[in-house]
């Protein structure tokens, strides 16, 4: 197959070909419902804290934050901080009571501590969307990596490591993936770490590629022979000095002409030639609307490049996107109100995932539970040392990816730089192996996540209380099949997303929902049904429209807002969400002190006595 990345090819089909192993010998394991949701609630702190990690390190984590930060600059270490800091939250508030409570998902903890079925089936709710909103960035991460090896189109990807993981799920529920995501966390650390090792003592080490990076003198490099680069989707040509690009194709464009300030004094809608020149000029802006190849002429300056002085900056061309240079007001607390957004999206966020949280049931006690999620900070933490070493040296070694938009294969394509083509080859499929470890243990827990809500929570609680565990069962794998299948689907339509601007939104939207559920249900007992209600409603729908609003923009279906700070509150909703959720279950539930549960004190002492007094009790058994 001509234009085929043989050797990494090679290093994917064996990580996967690992997974479907290991997935088949799991399924001797895994025979009773316990086994299938919780994993026989038999799993220790560190093969645990492994498969936790495993699970938590997605296509974000690889490949997104080294891309984000190689396009954007040091403001995308934000997202490393708040991933790993988000289970200090987990550690001091849920990790424990979340597990003695033992349950098989949170919409059993939802019912059991209101006594109310309609909470379950609001829970339901909300962890099918937060699931789904995090299968996405998976699905793109997949569909591009293989199109990067195979040369094929973007569908294919997410076909492939969409029915494989979903044959695995279907054979082996949560013990079987357990072993799997336990397995390939080492794959990643290995992954990310080894040939980061490896190109910088050809390179140059951090601090090196940091200073070269960060010399406010730097400028983009310029192209200094006619090249073709290609925009998979919408693309983005900013011009900072005078030059010619003549498209392949005919294609149709936006462009913005900014004066000296920034502000725009032009907008126009254009239809270029295929074959034909383009002149822009300095200050120009031109956003294509459709797939397009360009052509750019010797002597120009590399596209989307983002100037060092910015990008090595705090508050650098992430966080200050939405700015109006005309307005004192909108430079100074716009970065800074998108930037602690953010952090409140990550920190509760981690807090509000369900395909995360449900792993904590599956340890035997609240202190191992405690005991993991320890664990678990060392080894993210270990992680995400690497990837801003990832995105520097892109900057310097491959800054052809700013002109096609494909800064989120960095740790793809970095190897390949390396003089020795054998080599380039070894360590570009080690990293492309991590990457494909890194959608697939997400994928799996997001999976088996979704699965359990429509087969234990809608089958078996609310459709179908009498049925018996092995129809349970059944209905766990047609809603596996059928997951997994509406999961590629949603992947088909966000080729052209940031991978952690996807993340992003599914951590605001657990941000603003079952993190205050959580939070306030284990920890205040004067909470009622009423109150968590409108708190999960109100953080929650508040939370996915600004997220649908953002979408819809970028596809060009809404027109953009004028205010840089209502873009800001909408792209990054956590910062008023999460406090107006917590602000409704707080007024609500003291409106309404007549539905707190009559046992509400024992079920408090449940939640945090120590298991040693021999109070706990799960609350849904095989």
């Amino acid at each position: 197959m001509a234009g085929v990345d043989t050797i990494p090819l090679m290093f994917v089909v064996g990580i996967v070909l690992a997974t479907i192993g290991l997935g088949i010998y799991a399924t001797r394991l895994s025979r009773t419902a316990s086994d299938f949701y919780v994993a026989g609630r038999g799993v220790n702190a560190l093969w645990n804290s492994s498969a936790i990690s495993g699970e938590y390190l997605s296509a974000a984590s690889f490949m997104g934050i080294a891309g984000m930060l190689m396009k954007f600059g040091y403001d995308v270490l934000w997202y490393a901080v708040g991933y790993a800091a988000g289970y200090v939250f987990l550690l001091l508030f849920i990790a424990g009571p979340l597990r003695r409570f033992g349950a098989y998902t949170i919409p059993d903890f939802a019912e059991g501590r209101f006594d109310s079925s309609g909470m379950r089936k609001l829970a339901v709710i909300f962890a099918l969307s937060i699931s789904f909103f995090y299968m996405m960035p998976q699905m793109k991460g997949a569909g591009i990596t293989l199109a990067q090896l195979l040369k094929t189109p973007y569908w294919v990807g997410v076909f492939v490591v969409g029915t494989v993981i979903t044959l695995n799920v279907i054979l082996g529920g949560m013990k079987g993936i357990t072993f799997t995501q336990a397995f390939q966390y080492w794959v990643k650390m290995f992954a990310i770490s080894i040939p980061i090792f490896v190109l910088m003592t050809v390179f140059g080490h951090y601090g090196t590629q940091v200073s070269t990076g960060g010399s406010p003198e730097s400028v983009a490099p310029p192209i200094t022979e006619t090249a073709t680069y290609k925009f998979p989707q919408a693309g983005t040509l900013k011009m900072t000095s005078d030059g010619t690009i003549v498209p392949e194709t005919d294609v149709k464009a936006k462009v913005n002409t900014y004066d000296a300030e920034g502000i725009v004094v032009k907008k126009e809608k254009v239809a270029y030639t295929g074959g034909a020149p383009v002149n822009l000029t300095k200050g120009q802006l031109v956003t294509f609307a459709t797939p397009v190849k360009v052509q750019l002429n010797a002597g120009m300056t590399m596209p989307n490049y983002t100037k060092s002085e910015k990008w090595l900056h705090p508050f650098g061309p992430f966080t200050s996107k939405y700015v109006n240079p005309a307005d004192p007001v909108s430079v100074k607390w716009v970065p800074l109100l998108y930037t602690y957004s953010l952090i409140i999206a990550l920190l509760c966020g981690t807090a509000g995932l369900p395909h995360i949280l449900v792993r904590f049931y599956t340890n035997p006690d609240g202190r191992s539970a405690k005991r993991t999620t320890l664990l678990v900070i060392g080894m993210l933490s270990l992680f995400y040392i690497f990837p801003a070493m990832w995105g520097s040296m892109g900057r310097n070694v491959i800054p052809s990816l700013y002109a096609n938009g494909g800064t989120d294969l960095v740790t793809i394509l970095l190897p390949t730089k390396l003089s020795s083509p054998l080599w380039g080859q070894i360590f570009s499929g080690i990293t492309s192996a991590g990457a494909f470890a890194a959608f697939m243990t997400t994928f799996s827990g997001l999976l088996v996540s979704a699965s359990s809500a429509f087969a234990h929570d809608i089958y078996g609680r609310i459709l179908r209380p009498e049925a018996s565990p092995e129809s349970r069962l059944k209905a766990f794998k047609v809603a596996a099949a059928g997951v997994g299948l509406a999961a590629m689907s949603l992947g088909l339509l966000v080729q052209n997303f940031d991978i952690n601007m996807l993340v992003g939104w599914a951590f605001a939207i657990g941000a603003s929902t079952y993190f205050p559920l959580l939070l306030m249900g284990a920890w205040w007992r004067r909470l009622t049904k009423s109150g968590a209600v409108a708190g999960m409603l109100g953080g929650g729908l508040a939370a996915i429209g600004s997220v649908l609003f953002t979408m819809a923009v970028d596809k060009g279906w809404i027109a953009q807002p004028a205010s840089g700070f209502l873009n800001t509150l909408l792209v990054q909703p956590a910062i008023w969400t999460v406090p107006l959720a917590l602000g409704l279950m707080v007024f609500v539930s003291l409106a309404t002190q007549n539905q707190v549960p009559a046992d509400i004190r024992l079920k408090m002492l449940k939640l945090h006595a120590p298991e040693s007094l021999g109070l706990k009790a799960d609350y849904i058994t095989d």
